[in-house]
């Protein structure tokens, strides 16, 4: 029996808790395709699960975002077969050197595309596409705001959007990172300051909508840069997350929307994973995405990984390899 690791938790806590268990590799049962991992995803919402965010039973194998080879099929796993390069955003089990996946979870990864480049992009990638596409259907003449636009998901999100003709204004945590993003106003000022800095870039007219994953630490900011109506999209929670909110706010602002979406409402039938997972793929083909991989760790240093997240010490994607 082929023998394998993963990287789990065992109670909630910091990076410390990561710790590696090996195991011995499981058989597929029906409909599920077991993967040989060629290379994992880091996110921040791995940070969540590891911390109890996110509540989950213990002891978890962190990761949501994997890809590999197949080298096992259950019965009915549909037209996969032996040797298909797959990937999945599947909450839970990615940090791990075999997998088993739902064969109606797993995406094909065209070939041509690396399995890095598919680790780094799949997630963050789906999430600026419902980002843009769906959640707030961006388009020609609307101003949109990003932040946290040179991490993972915002690096992804502004090229999507400038395609789309939208404008574009990047706040990044430092100048260095700001520097990196291909808006049209890339800003690194404190929050408190921000809103300032858009009322003047915009003439008073301020934002149709803000994509906001930083959360506690951002949130009052990015109230304040929405125009009348604006669409408040907070989909994560890098500084924490956003305290309970007064509807009184919201009218007070413009009589303001505010969502706060989950990918797998997203993606939540083969069908819709196909659509668009295919919107994805042609826009890394087409070269309007060119995901960035910052840094790479080897599956066992994941604490190491997790602890350069936290501190705000990477650009780009990061991949984990087995």
């Amino acid at each position: 029996m082929t023998q394998g690791y993963r990287m789990i938790v065992r109670s909630h806590g910091g990076p410390e808790a990561i710790e590696r268990e090996d195991f011995a590799v499981p058989a597929p049962g029906p409909g599920e395709v077991l993967i040989e991992t060629e290379a994992v995803g880091l996110n921040f919402i791995d940070t969540y699960f590891r911390k109890g965010l996110y509540p989950d039973a213990l002891p978890i194998t962190l990761g949501s975002e994997s890809v590999g080879r197949i080298v096992a099929l259950g019965e009915g796993a549909g037209t996969f077969a032996v040797g298909d390069r797959v990937g999945t955003t599947r909450n839970g089990g990615a940090y791990t050197s075999h997998r088993l996946i739902p064969a109606n979870e797993a995406m094909r990864i065209p070939e041509g595309v690396a399995p890095e480049i598919a680790a780094a992009v799949m997630l963050k990638g789906l999430t600026a596409c419902y980002l843009a596409e769906d959640t707030f259907p961006a388009s020609a003449g609307h101003v949109a705001l990003v932040h946290a636009a040179a991490g993972g998901v915002g690096s992804l999100l502004v090229p999507w959007l400038r395609d789309k003709g939208v404008t574009v204004i990047a706040h990044a945590g430092s100048p260095e990172k700001a520097a990196q993003v291909p808006a049209q106003h890339s800003l690194s000022c404190d929050f408190q300051d921000l809103p300032e800095q858009v009322r003047a870039i915009t003439g008073g007219a301020l934002c149709h909508v803000v994509y906001d994953g930083v959360g506690a630490a951002s949130w009052q900011a990015s109230l304040a840069c929405l125009r009348r109506r604006g669409m408040m999209v907070s989909y994560g929670n890098a500084s924490g997350a956003v305290p309970p909110v007064s509807l009184l706010d919201l009218m007070r602002g413009g009589s303001l929307y505010v969502t706060r979406p989950n990918l797998a409402d997203y993606i939540a039938t083969p069908e819709m994973l196909a659509t668009n997972a295919a919107k994805l793929f042609d826009r890394v083909a087409s070269g309007v995405l060119t995901p960035r991989i910052g840094q790479t760790w080897r599956l066992e240093e994941a604490e190491q990984a997790h602890r350069a997240l936290e501190n705000r010490e990477t650009t780009g994607s990061t991949v984990l390899l087995p």
